[in-house]
């Protein structure tokens, strides 16, 4: 994925997320394979999810970090005890999506 989104893109992402709920709760053992792979389906489903952390409040955007790069996605945002990320699916049919 390219990381390099314009900031009129990461607005507009950031935009559409404020009406999302959490898809995938960050609890106590932290970013595990099956939290990996939660993450990785959803972002294959919706392409803009939310993450929730129940637990490592203070290690959030470092955990936010490590979830985007091993499922290939962008960080756009961390606020609070919630984080979101983007995820191009890879076919344009089937994209939900348009960033231009």
């Amino acid at each position: 994925m390219n990381n390099q989104l314009t900031g009129r893109q990461r607005r507009a992402l950031k935009r559409m997320a404020q009406t999302l709920e959490p898809v995938v709760m960050v609890g106590k053992a932290g970013a595990t394979p099956e939290v990996m792979a939660t993450c990785n389906a959803a972002l294959g489903v919706h392409e803009l999810i939310k993450l929730r952390f129940q637990s490592f409040k203070e290690q959030r955007r470092a955990i936010a970090e490590k979830i985007a790069a091993e499922t290939d996605a962008v960080l756009i945002q961390v606020i609070g005890n919630v984080a979101v990320l983007y995820r191009m699916h890879p076919d344009p049919e089937k994209r939900r999506i348009s960033l231009e």
